[in-house]
């Protein structure tokens, strides 16, 4: 039963001498699984990297923040060539609903990573997602940096996110994102020890629709987003994209351009599904009550404590390097000005966002 009463308080980085928390400190101790050593990293309002000078040199802790690193272990692109593992970061949020609404008018599934606090605070809505055969992820109980946490505050952070999940769907999630990819062998360790398996994005395939509310352009999303699909064409494998559901406007640029304008492309055809999809696996395996533990698609191999398993520097840029020019653009998508002006008026858009669409689309027809 979900009794809300029963977690921590929202927002804030869990308390980790309850007894919940503790247990789950043990299941961990006990698991088998070698948790790195390494220091954690400092928290800081500035470049991590740079305020973390010695740490971010230091290769063997594959520090995903400073340089990219990932692990054969972390899930950070769809196997098959043009295909986009869709999910949104953040919620539940009270806008959810309207990205509900719109993925099953196109009979579109997304994976969600759930903020634990957002969760309990908007159940109907998890509910919503889940019943709806979208795929849940742990997004982390407050939105730490997961490495500036301690082992026992790394646990709860996650622990508190897959109870409330457990709870409010009857599901326990085996897979994790770490809140702005911060991620190094030692928060790893510690998921894998908990039964879960980071699922990060490919490269720098960030939409930055997340500073959209701060200020950030919504027209410049969209060029970010055009960015982004023109380089995964080139790719030799599928791709995922950071994007958010927390905000309005977040959502507005989803399902009014991002979405639309994916599913609209032919030249070549994109196909959208959930992460675990991409992977070639059933929904039931993203789940520890659903999962035969058999085809489960996410890596169990362990982590070695020293770094020394292969690790990939995914170098800063490779979003927009090697994309093609706005020449390129105009035969990637089929989204012209015409038909993001229909598009905007048929959800309903007005002001900034719906110009910033028509916008681009006469960009796009350059």
């Amino acid at each position: 039963a979900f009794t809300p009463g029963s977690f921590p308080a929202l927002d804030q980085i869990p308390p980790t001498d309850s007894p919940q928390v503790q247990a789950w400190i043990q299941e961990v101790q006990s698991s088998g699984v070698t948790i790195p050593t390494f220091s954690a990293t400092t928290a800081t309002q500035d470049n991590p990297c740079t305020a973390n000078a010695a740490l971010a040199s230091d290769t063997s802790r594959c520090w995903w923040t400073c340089g990219g690193c990932t692990r054969q272990t972390d899930i950070v692109s769809c196997p098959d060539k043009l295909t986009w593992g869709v999910s949104f970061d953040d919620g539940p949020s009270d806008y959810t609903a309207d990205l509900l609404n719109y993925m099953d008018e196109v009979k579109l599934k997304s994976t969600f990573f759930v903020v634990g606090s957002r969760a309990i605070s908007r159940p109907n809505i998890l509910q919503a997602e889940y019943m709806a055969g979208h795929q849940l992820s742990v997004h982390t109980w407050s939105h730490p940096s997961l490495t500036t946490l301690t082992n026992e505050q790394i646990i709860a952070e996650l622990g508190w996110t897959r109870e409330a999940i457990r709870q409010i769907t009857g599901v326990s999630p085996n897979t994790m994102r770490p809140p702005y990819g911060d991620i190094d062998d030692r928060v790893r360790a510690i998921a894998q020890a908990m039964g879960m398996t980071p699922i990060i994005w490919t490269g720098d395939f960030d939409t930055n629709d997340w500073h959209v509310p701060s200020g950030y352009s919504p027209y410049q999303v969209i060029q970010d987003f055009d960015t982004i699909l023109n380089t995964a064409t080139t790719l030799n494998t599928g791709f995922i994209v950071l994007a958010h559901d927390l905000y309005q406007q977040t959502v507005d640029l989803a399902v009014g351009y991002i979405l639309p304008d994916a599913l609209a492309r032919t030249n070549p055809k994109l196909s959208l599904m959930s992460i675990v999809e991409c992977q070639h696996k059933p929904l039931s395996d993203a789940y520890v009550e659903t999962n035969n533990n058999q085809t489960n698609p996410f890596a169990s191999n362990a982590i070695p404590a020293t770094g020394t398993a292969a690790a990939t520097a995914t170098p800063a840029g490779t979003g927009a390097a090697n994309s093609g020019s706005t020449a390129s653009s105009a035969g990637a998508s089929t989204t012209g000005a015409a038909k993001n002006a229909a598009v905007a008026k048929n959800i309903g858009w007005t002001g900034a966002v719906a110009a910033v669409a028509v916008a681009v689309g006469a960009v796009a027809l350059l």
